[in-house]
């Protein structure tokens, strides 16, 4: 059994930060990528951050700049510092990683956690 457990969301002020973590835990083999998603209200999920397993990262176009994404592989984190958070940054955001067990290679998700930025 593998699971992702986000935390770190809540409410901010625009123009705000906030740093979100992941904790992977469980009968783990080896930790691939790691990223973060994002959902608003009535849209469809997207990719906000991911980083390799190298360290590689890369950014959607709309927090390039602003988010940071980091890993530490020696505690199966992932985390993401949010910087000049804008109102349009409103969603639940979502771990996601590719793990590898002694039995399967996929991705799991974690439960999310709620990012709410407004006045």
């Amino acid at each position: 059994q593998v699971q992702l457990v986000e935390s770190g969301g809540g409410l901010v002020q625009p123009g705000g930060s906030l740093r979100l973590s992941c904790a992977a835990s469980g009968s783990i083999s080896k930790i691939h990528g790691m990223g973060w998603y994002r959902q608003a209200p009535g849209k469809q999920r997207e990719l906000v951050a991911h980083i390799s397993g190298g360290g590689t990262t890369m950014y959607a176009d709309s927090v390039q700049g602003r988010f940071t994404i980091s890993r530490d592989n020696a505690k199966n984190m992932v985390y993401l510092q949010m910087n000049s958070l804008k109102p349009e940054d409103t969603a639940v955001y979502y771990c996601n990683s590719q793990i590898a067990t002694t039995m399967t290679l996929q991705d799991y998700w974690g439960q999310g956690t709620q990012v709410t930025v407004s006045s």
